[in-house]
C-alpha cells in the first residue's frame, strides 16, 4: 500500500481529500462546468435507484471529515489481485460517486438563488470589512496624535496622584504601627501615675488599632505584647484596689473603679476588694501584735514571725497590753472607716446615676442601663452582705487578742481602760453593721466576771479595815458636795444617759446625732484616748480647812439663805438623771429655813455628813458603776456587789452603833445597870427601835454576807468552804471610839457621823437608780426593787435604835423614879405647888440641850435627828412618868389633880426647850392620870381599848382605885380583865 501511494506522489496524483482541502473556500464551492453537468445528465436519472446507490455507500464515509478514503480502500484490497475485480469496484465506486455528485448538483441547483443571494452579501460585507479597515487605520492613527499629546502625560498625573495617596496611607499606616510599638512606654508613665483609666483606655485602643493591621506581620507580636501589657495593668489594679483598704481616698479609688468599669469587671472588683479586706484585717492585727512581741523581747529574732495568730497574742506582756490593745482597735478602726467610706462613695455614685438616668429618659441606650442597674445592685447587696464579714473578722481577731493574757492581775484602772475600749469598739460594731458583737460581749464577760469577784472580795476586805480603823470623824467637804465631781462618776457626766457607753472623748466630740464614724470621718480616730485617759486630776470637793478659816465659806455661813451661787440641782435632794426633774419631795426653801431655825449648827453650812469611809464607798461605786456601764452584761453581778458594799456599810453602822451591849464603866455598874434595865423595859414596848424591816433586812445581811465564825475547821466541806469565802467577818469598832463617856452624850458625834453618813449614802443610792434601772437586765430588776425598798429605804430607819441609846442614857429616868417615889400622893387638898421631881426632871432636859449645843459645835445635827433625839427622851421620859405613877401605892383625887399639875408644868417648861409639836406621848400620861376617875364599866372598857400600858401598870390603876369608887368584887373582875389581855403575850 506504501508502495501505490508512493507512485500515486511521483505522478502528481492526490488524494480526494487532499484535493478538496487544496481548494479554496470559494473554489470548494464552484458551479460544475457544462460537460460535468452533461455527464451527470446522462447517468441514470432514476431516483430511487440513485437513493439506493447512495445508500450502498459504507457508513464510514460519512463518519468524520478526516477520514482517509485511498488509505481504507487500499487496506480493502485482496493479497492476490483480480483487474477484473479492481474495475467492478473502481466502477461502482464511480457510480457512487456520480450519485453523490448527482445529489450534490441537485442540492446546488435547487439552492442557486440563495447561493447568489449570499455571495453578494459576502462581497459586499467584504466592501465594508475593507471600508472599515480603512476607518481603524484613521483612528489608530488619531489616537496615536491625541496619545502624544494629551492623554499620556494627563493619565500620567492621576497614576502618580494615586500612588501618592496609597504611599501617604502607608505612611499613616506605618506611623501608627510605631505609635503602637512605643505605646508600652507611655503606659509605664500613666500606670506610675496611677491614671488606671486612661492607661486601659490606650490599652483598648491600641488593641482596636491593633485587629485593624493585623494584615502586617510586625503586628501580631505588638498584640500579644498588648495583651500581656493588659494583664500588667489588672495586676497593679488590685494592687491599687487593697490600698483602698487601710486609707480610703476618694479619687484614687474613683479611678480604680472607672479602669475596672472599662474593663467590663465591677463585680470581679467588688468580689477582689472583699477578699483584700479581709486580708488587710488578719495582716494588720498580725503586724501590729508583732510589733509589740519583737519590741517586749529586745530581740531581732524572728521566730516569732513564722508562729500563727493565735499563739503570738500569748507572747504579749502584761505592760504592753494596753497600748497594743488600743493600736489594734485603731487599726482596724481604720480598715472598717475605709469600708464605711467604700459603701458611702457606692451610695453617691448610685444617687448621681439614678439622676442622670432619670434626666436622660430615652430608649436608645435600654440595653446598657440595664446592666449598670444589675451591677449597681450586685455590689450593693455584696457590700451590705460584708458588713456582718467583715465585723465578725474584727470581733474573732479582737477575742484571740483578749483571750491570750489572764487579766486577773491587771490593776483597776487598767481593767476599765480595756473595758472603755472593748464597749467603743462594740458601739462601732452596732454603728458598723447593727451587730451586738456577741463574739466579744462573750469573750470578755466571763474575764470581767472572774476580775470583778476577785476585786470585789478584796474591796471588802478594804472596807472592813478602813470600818475597823474609822474614828467617825466628819470630812470636811464643800456645801456643794456632788458626787459627779469625783473622778469615778466623770462618766456620767460626759454620757448624760446611761444608755450612752461611756469613753473618755473630750465634751465637744459628743454629739447626739452624728454617729462615729460621721465623727472621725475627716480625720482622728476614737480610740486616741489614752491622752485624755486621766481627765482632770484636780477633785474640788473638800473644805479648806474645817468650815471656818475659808473665807467663802465664812461667807457662806453668814448668808445661810443665800444660795443663788450653789447650781439647782444641788438645791435637791436628788434629781432624775434621764428627766432632769426633781422629786416631790424636793426640800423647799421654807424647809431649809426651818431647819436654820432648828439645827444645832445654825453658824455653819448645810454640807452633808460623811466620813472618809463614805467617800472611799461612794468612789468605790462610782468604779462599780464605771465598769457595769461599759459592759452591761455582766450589769447584774456589779449591782449584786454594790448592793453587799451598802448591805456592810449598814450592818457595821448598826453593830457599832445600834446594839445596847456596849461594855460598861465598872464605876457606874449598877445605875448602868438600871438604865440597860429600863431600856430592855421599854424596848419591850416597841419605843424608837427597829422595825420588823430594818429587823429583817439585818438578818439578811448577817445570813448572806457575814461570816461570824471565829476559827476554820480544817474537816470543813469544800462547798461550805465556798459559802464563807464569799462572806466577810463582822467588823469591829475601833477602840478609839469611846461611846460610854455621859460628857461626849455617850459618843453621839460619832453616831450622827456614822448614821447620817449612811443616810448621805442612801440619797446617793437613790440618786443612782435610773442609771442602774437603765443597764439592768429585765429578767433582774426585781431584785433591784427588792434592794431599795427593804435595804436602802431603811437607811433612815436606822437613826431611832442609834439615837434612841444616847435618849436612853442621856437623863437619869432611874433618879426620876426614885424622886416620884417619895411623893404623897394622898393628900387631902388640891397642891397649888408642883413637886421636885419636875424640876430635877427638867434640869435634866436643860443639861441634856446643853450637850447637844456642845456636840453640834463639833459635827452638824441635821433637824431630823434633833428631832428624833428629842422625841426619844420625851417619849422615855413620859414612860417615865406613867412608870413612877403606877409605882404609887395610895393616891387620892387630890393626888391625880397634883400629877395633873406636875405634868402641866412639865409640859410648859419642856415646850421652850424644843419645837418639836405635839409633845411625843402627851396623851399616854394624861390618859393613865384620867383613866383614875373612871367607873367600872367604863374602866373595864378603857383597859381593854388601851392595850399600850403594862400590866403591871394597868394593876396598879386598879388597885390604887380600889376603895374610892371601885370595890374588891369589881376589882376582881377588872384584874381578871388585865389577865386575859396579858395571856396572849405570855
Amino acid at each position: 500500500m506504501q508502495k501505490i501511494k508512493s507512485l500515486m506522489t511521483r505522478q502528481g496524483l492526490r488524494s480526494p481529500q487532499e484535493s478538496v482541502h487544496d481548494l479554496g473556500p470559494i473554489e470548494s464551492f464552484r458551479i460544475p462546468s457544462k460537460e460535468e453537468l452533461r455527464e451527470l445528465r446522462e447517468e441514470p436519472t432514476d431516483p430511487q435507484v440513485q437513493q439506493e446507490i447512495i445508500n450502498s455507500i459504507e457508513e464510514v464515509y460519512f463518519s468524520n471529515d478526516s477520514f482517509d478514503i485511498v488509505k481504507y480502500e487500499l487496506e480493502k484490497l485482496p493479497p492476490v489481485l483480480s483487474l477484473q475485480e479492481l474495475e467492478e469496484y473502481r466502477d461502482k465506486l464511480k457510480q457512487q460517486q456520480a450519485a453523490v455528485s448527482k445529489k450534490v448538483a441537485d442540492l446546488i441547483l435547487e439552492k442557486q438563488p440563495a447561493y447568489v443571494k449570499e455571495l453578494e452579501r459576502v462581497t459586499s460585507l467584504q466592501t465594508g470589512l475593507q471600508l472599515a479597515a480603512v476607518i481603524c487605520t484613521d483612528g489608530r492613527r488619531h489616537l496615536n496624535i491625541a496619545k502624544e499629546g494629551f492623554t499620556q502625560a494627563s493619565l500620567g498625573l492621576l497614576a502618580n496622584q494615586r500612588k501618592r495617596q496609597l504611599l501617604v496611607g502607608l505612611l499613616k499606616s506605618l506611623r501608627t504601627i510605631k505609635t503602637l510599638q512605643r505605646t508600652d512606654v507611655r503606659l509605664s508613665e500613666m500606670l506610675e501615675e496611677e491614671d488606671y483609666p486612661g492607661a486601659i483606655q490606650l490599652c483598648l485602643e491600641c488593641q482596636k488599632a491593633a485587629s485593624t493591621f493585623k494584615h502586617y506581620s510586625c503586628i501580631s507580636e505588638l498584640n500579644s505584647k498588648l495583651l500581656d501589657t493588659l494583664e500588667q495593668i489588672e495586676e497593679q489594679l488590685d494592687v491599687a484596689l487593697s490600698k483602698i483598704c487601710k486609707n480610703f481616698d476618694i479619687s484614687h479609688y474613683t479611678k480604680v473603679q472607672q479602669a475596672y468599669r472599662l474593663l467590663g469587671k465591677t463585680q470581679t472588683a467588688m468580689d477582689q476588694l472583699h477578699m483584700h479586706f479581709t486580708q488587710a484585717i488578719h495582716n494588720t492585727v498580725f503586724q501590729v501584735v508583732l510589733g509589740y512581741v519583737e519590741l517586749c523581747a529586745g530581740n531581732t529574732d524572728t521566730k516569732f514571725q513564722k508562729l500563727q495568730y493565735k499563739d503570738l497574742c500569748t507572747h504579749i506582756t502584761s505592760d504592753s497590753y494596753i497600748p497594743c490593745l488600743a493600736d489594734l482597735c485603731k487599726a482596724l478602726w481604720e480598715v472598717m472607716l475605709s469600708y464605711y467610706q467604700t459603701m458611702q462613695w457606692h451610695e453617691t455614685r448610685d444617687q448621681d446615676e439614678a439622676e442622670t438616668v432619670s434626666s436622660v429618659s430615652d430608649g436608645s441606650n435600654v440595653t446598657a442601663t440595664e446592666e449598670n442597674s444589675f451591677d449597681r445592685s450586685y455590689v450593693k447587696k455584696k457590700l451590705e452582705h460584708g458588713l456582718s464579714r467583715i465585723w465578725q473578722d474584727v470581733q474573732l481577731k479582737v477575742k484571740t487578742y483578749l483571750l491570750g493574757t489572764d487579766l486577773s492581775n491587771f490593776k483597776y484602772d487598767d481593767f476599765i481602760f480595756v473595758l472603755d475600749i472593748i464597749s467603743r469598739l462594740m458601739q462601732v460594731g452596732e454603728e458598723f453593721c447593727g451587730s451586738k458583737s456577741e463574739v466579744l460581749q462573750e469573750s470578755i464577760r466571763k474575764q470581767s466576771v472572774n476580775y470583778f469577784k476577785t476585786y470585789h472580795r478584796t474591796r471588802l476586805e478594804e472596807l472592813r479595815m478602813f470600818l475597823e480603823n474609822e474614828t467617825w470623824e466628819l470630812c470636811p467637804v464643800k456645801s456643794s458636795f456632788s458626787i459627779l465631781q469625783l473622778h469615778e462618776f466623770k462618766f456620767m457626766e460626759q454620757s448624760r444617759s446611761p444608755s450612752v457607753s461611756p469613753s473618755k472623748q473630750p465634751a465637744s466630740a459628743i454629739s447626739t446625732a452624728a454617729t462615729l464614724f460621721e465623727q472621725y470621718c475627716s480625720g482622728g480616730n476614737p480610740f486616741e484616748i489614752q491622752a485624755n485617759s486621766k481627765d482632770d486630776e484636780t477633785e474640788d470637793v473638800l473644805a479648806s480647812n474645817g468650815y471656818e478659816s475659808d473665807e467663802q465659806e465664812k461667807s457662806a455661813y453668814q448668808e445661810y439663805d443665800s444660795d443663788s451661787d450653789v447650781p439647782e440641782e444641788l438645791k435637791r435632794d436628788y434629781v432624775d438623771e434621764q428627766t432632769g426633774d426633781a422629786p416631790v419631795k424636793s426640800v423647799s426653801r421654807e424647809t431649809l429655813r426651818s431647819r436654820k431655825r432648828s439645827d444645832y449648827n445654825l453658824n455653819k453650812v448645810n454640807a452633808p455628813i460623811l466620813t472618809n469611809t463614805t467617800l472611799n464607798v461612794v468612789r468605790l461605786v462610782g468604779k462599780y458603776m464605771q465598769m457595769m456601764d461599759i459592759l452591761k452584761p455582766i450589769a447584774f453581778d456589779v449591782i449584786h456587789f454594790m448592793s453587799q458594799l451598802f448591805d456592810y456599810y449598814l450592818y457595821a453602822v448598826y453593830t457599832f452603833f445600834g446594839r445596847n451591849d456596849m461594855p460598861i464603866q465598872s464605876s457606874s455598874l449598877s445605875t448602868s445597870n438600871r438604865e440597860q434595865h429600863s431600856a430592855r423595859q421599854f424596848e419591850s414596848t416597841g419605843l424608837g427601835l427597829s422595825s420588823s424591816r430594818l429587823r429583817t433586812t439585818l438578818n439578811r445581811i448577817q445570813e448572806s454576807l457575814i461570816d461570824l465564825e471565829v476559827s476554820t475547821d480544817p474537816t470543813g466541806t469544800l462547798t461550805a468552804a465556798e459559802e464563807r469565802k464569799e462572806k466577810v467577818p463582822s467588823p469591829h469598832l475601833s477602840h478609839l471610839v469611846v461611846l460610854t463617856s455621859g460628857n461626849s452624850l455617850y459618843g453621839l458625834a460619832e453616831r450622827v457621823v456614822a448614821t447620817e453618813s449612811l443616810v448621805f449614802l442612801a440619797e446617793q443610792f437613790e440618786f443612782l437608780q435610773p442609771h442602774l434601772d437603765a443597764v439592768m437586765p429585765a429578767a433582774k430588776k426585781p431584785f433591784l426593787q427588792q434592794f431599795y425598798s427593804q435595804t436602802v429605804s431603811t437607811a433612815s430607819e436606822l437613826r431611832k435604835p442609834v439615837y434612841w441609846i444616847v435618849a436612853a442614857k442621856a437623863i437619869d429616868y432611874e433618879q426620876m423614879l426614885l424622886l416620884m417615889a417619895t411623893v404623897k400622893w394622898d393628900v387631902k387638898e388640891i397642891m397649888s405647888q408642883h413637886n421636885i421631881y419636875v424640876d430635877a426632871l427638867l434640869k435634866e432636859f436643860e443639861e441634856y440641850n446643853r450637850r447637844l449645843n456642845e456636840v453640834s459645835k463639833r459635827v452638824r445635827i441635821p433637824l431630823p435627828v434633833s428631832n428624833i433625839l428629842w422625841e426619844h427622851c420625851i417619849r422615855l421620859a413620859n414612860r417615865t412618868l406613867v412608870e413612877g405613877y403606877a409605882n404609887v401605892k395610895k393616891c387620892s383625887n387630890e393626888g391625880r389633880a397634883l400629877m395633873q399639875l406636875d405634868f402641866q408644868q412639865f409640859l410648859m417648861k419642856l415646850e421652850k426647850l424644843t419645837d418639836i409639836r405635839p409633845i411625843p406621848d402627851k396623851e399616854f400620861v394624861e390618859t393613865y392620870i384620867k383613866a383614875y376617875y373612871l367607873t367600872e364599866n367604863d374602866m373595864e372598857r378603857w383597859i381593854k381599848e388601851h392595850r399600850e400600858y403594862s400590866t403591871k401598870q394597868l394593876t396598879n390603876l386598879v388597885n390604887v382605885c380600889l376603895g374610892s369608887h371601885i370595890n374588891k368584887k369589881a376589882r376582881q373582875k377588872l384584874l381578871a380583865a388585865i389577865d386575859d389581855i396579858d395571856r396572849p403575850k405570855r
